[in-house]
């Protein structure tokens, strides 16, 4: 049995060789949309004490804090893979049983995204106003958990 440690390694691994754009077809099990996600653009979590969590973050880790306005710059990652892989409800994996978030994924095209959530009967609500930072659009994954594409301003 592989535990999910190694399986994340496999996944990054596997990221860093290729994709699956480069295996024979027979070894392909699904085709990628056409419009994909390009990455995590952000990652929103509730906290007892936000500003003080985000403190520990840059502090610890390094990842600064969400500027308080659009003429500073936010934290940069680096690019990489990144292992994508829900788990079973009853996993132990992440030590508390209930967490509250909502995942941010880049987008290329924020029309593009959201005509094919749509075609495939997916209700996405896409904010009419257009920020300094881009554009956004809100759907919900099949366990009702909050999903937000962005557009950044300058990426059509």
């Amino acid at each position: 049995m592989i535990d999910r440690r190694t399986a994340i390694i496999g996944v990054a691994a596997f990221a860093a060789v290729g994709t699956a754009e480069g295996l024979p077809p027979d070894k392909v099990e699904t085709q990628a949309p056409a419009e994909r996600v390009l990455g995590i653009g952000g990652f929103f979590f509730r906290s007892r004490d936000p500003q003080q969590l985000a403190q520990w973050y840059q502090t610890n880790l390094g990842v600064d804090p969400v500027p308080t306005d659009y003429s500073h710059k936010p934290w940069q990652q680096a690019a990489g893979p990144t292992a994508f892989s829900p788990f079973p409800m009853e996993t132990k994996y992440f030590g508390a049983k209930e967490l509250g978030w909502m995942l941010n994924f880049r987008v290329r095209s924020l029309d593009a995204m959201v005509a094919q959530l749509r075609k495939a009967d997916i209700e996405v609500k896409v904010d009419p106003e257009k920020y300094p930072n881009g554009r956004f659009a809100r759907l919900h994954d099949p366990e009702g958990n909050p999903i937000e594409l962005w557009e950044p301003a300058g990426a059509s």
